[in-house]
């Protein structure tokens, strides 16, 4: 699951959004979470349960755990 998710995380998924990017930016938390593409910009809300299998790395934690 995604028990560290936090406001403004940048998170990488499996698979690449249409536009050739497969950066998100988290933008709204609660049982749906609402992610923006750092590409396009197109916004989409998941359930965290859906998010959470398609989440390949969380690049802000990344850094908050080295930096």
């Amino acid at each position: 699951m995604l028990p560290d998710l936090q406001m403004d995380d940048i998170l990488q998924l499996r698979k690449t959004h249409p536009c050739g990017e497969d950066r998100w930016k988290v933008i709204r938390l609660g049982a749906d979470i609402k992610i923006e593409c750092l590409g396009c910009g197109r916004q989409i809300m998941l359930p965290r349960r859906k998010l959470a299998r398609g989440v390949k790395f969380n690049l802000s934690q990344q850094e908050r755990d080295h930096g």
